[in-house]
């Protein structure tokens, strides 16, 4: 028998280690009572739950209020510091907002947060009179919020086929690429159409085809699985 801190060998009729004073172990003596090492004399205390919302909260509240304070003292008028509180409560509403829940769900957040972005690029858009928000940013956001919101919904819900899931969604991301560079044309160039979007949409639906091949095929899938490691 042995200590179990040190590792002095230990005679059988032994209560403790005669070297660091740890009470013996021994794994076919039930012990009633007794604590090998001695209770901490300050438990650890566990954090309140609303304890990280709190303190992330505070620290996004005060460069908001320092910024805004030195607009409004050099601007008299709320200028630049309106970008920088609105990318930093964008950045709130994706990051922190859902530490408030005890069990955040993603189907809920993942659009809440495409929402924030699409409110921070309106304002942005406004405040340059860009004119680009509703023929460009609004659909480019909508698109890529419903997608992820719909790859997220399925992978949560659906137990099965993450292979249909991600090969549908690089198929979809593929035939919305014309319609991406219609949205650039038509908002930021006089050129004509160039049709640089059919080389990426065709990478895109390969990929997204070649998943759902693998999805259909179970040999084919165990050979990728072998070969991958996966």
């Amino acid at each position: 028998m042995y200590c179990i801190k040190c590792g002095v060998k230990l005679a059988d009729s032994e209560k403790e280690c005669p070297l660091c004073g740890t009470k013996v172990y021994h794994p076919d003596i039930q012990q009633k009572d007794e604590y090998m090492y001695p209770k901490n004399k300050y438990p650890s205390q566990e954090m309140h739950p609303l304890g990280w919302p709190i303190f992330l909260t505070a620290c996004f509240l005060i460069p908001i209020i320092i910024t805004l304070a030195c607009d409004l003292r050099f601007s008299l008028s709320i200028t630049w510091s309106g970008y920088v509180v609105g990318a930093l409560l964008m950045i709130y509403v994706m990051l922190v907002l859902p530490f408030w829940f005890r069990k955040p769900n993603p189907v809920i957040f993942v659009p809440c947060a495409f929402a924030a972005i699409g409110v921070y690029l309106l304002y942005i858009n406004l405040m340059i009179n860009g004119g680009w928000f509703l023929s460009f940013a609004f659909p480019l956001v909508t698109f890529f919020g419903v997608l992820t919101t719909a790859i997220v919904t399925l992978i949560r819900y659906v137990k099965k086929g993450k292979l249909y899931i991600f090969g549908g969604a690089f198929i979809a991301l593929g035939i919305y690429m014309p319609v991406l560079e219609m949205f650039i044309h038509k908002t930021f160039s006089d050129d004509g159409f160039m049709g640089w979007s059919f080389y990426p949409m065709a990478g895109l639906v390969l990929i997204g085809g070649f998943l759902i091949f693998l999805a259909i095929c179970r040999p084919a899938r165990e050979v990728m699985e072998r070969k991958f490691f996966i």
